[in-house]
């Protein structure tokens, strides 16, 4: 069914295709600036466990974070992982993926921003400031203005998501999307990269919370939670209270991406 999304989105090779040649402008933000009442988050911040409470190794990290500004879509990954894990080790795995990604792949530091665990246990992925804009490693041609978020595990077909997880992945797409977006909805973005699934350049309509293959060839966020998208997006949107459509969003159910001409 998937012919052009072969490769899964597990921890060493097939995440060696994410973000090659994907450079953005650097921003300055400063660390304290004050937010408008309009910049607020749309939900609140859930508990997150730090990267020194998982004691991520900083030594790895080759360059500072880049900052790419309003967080306009939010890709769901998984990590490729067994599911067969005890939750109390999922700082030691998130560990292993940072070493994985820096040392094995020759990236500068874990692609995802966030990772979740079965039991909705959220960690921060990549340095730079959870409340920030932290440009990550996960979607070719599109890690400006979006937040990669990664379920710790594998989604086959078939294979139960568990309801923490969903509820996690949620907690942390709601507090992270912009306002103004409907998490039901649809965004304008464009290609920074020849290698994703569109043209360098080219204007795509995307989920506002999409899986990693509707952007690139590879079957992750696999088929058992690709399939959970739609039940993310509708607890997004009970968690952020929305009382009236965002100006501008578009609404729908249809699956995948739309080109624009």
């Amino acid at each position: 069914m998937w012919l052009r999304r072969t490769a899964v989105c597990a921890m060493v090779v097939p995440l060696a295709f994410l973000v090659l040649g994907d450079a953005p402008v650097r921003l300055v933000v400063p660390e304290h600036a004050t937010a408008k009442p309009a910049d607020l988050p749309a939900a609140p911040q859930p508990a997150i466990v730090s990267r020194a409470e998982w004691h991520a190794d900083e030594s790895l990290v080759k360059e500072d974070a880049v900052y790419t500004g309003t967080v306009k879509a939010v890709f769901v990954h998984h990590t490729g992982h067994t599911n067969a894990y005890d939750c109390a080790d999922a700082p030691e795995m998130l560990r292993a993926m940072e070493e994985a990604h820096v040392r094995g792949e020759g990236w500068d530091d874990i692609g995802y921003n966030f990772v979740v665990d079965r039991c909705g246990t959220i960690y921060e992925g990549r340095a730079g400031g959870v409340g920030r804009s932290v440009r990550g490693a996960h979607a070719t041609g599109f890690n400006a203005h979006s937040v990669g978020i990664a379920a710790l595990g594998a989604f086959e077909p078939g294979v139960p998501v568990p309801k923490p997880l969903i509820e996690g992945i949620a907690k942390v797409g709601a507090w992270k999307l912009d306002r103004a977006v409907d998490p039901r909805g649809f965004v304008r973005m464009v290609s920074t990269n020849d290698e994703s699934l569109y043209r360098r350049g080219e204007v795509v309509h995307l989920h506002a919370v999409a899986g990693h293959r509707d952007t690139f060839s590879t079957y992750c966020p696999g088929e058992a939670l690709y399939a959970e998208l739609p039940a993310i997006r509708a607890e997004m949107v009970r968690l952020r209270d929305v009382r009236k459509k965002p100006a501008g969003a578009r609404s729908g159910a249809a699956p995948t991406a739309r080109r624009t001409g």
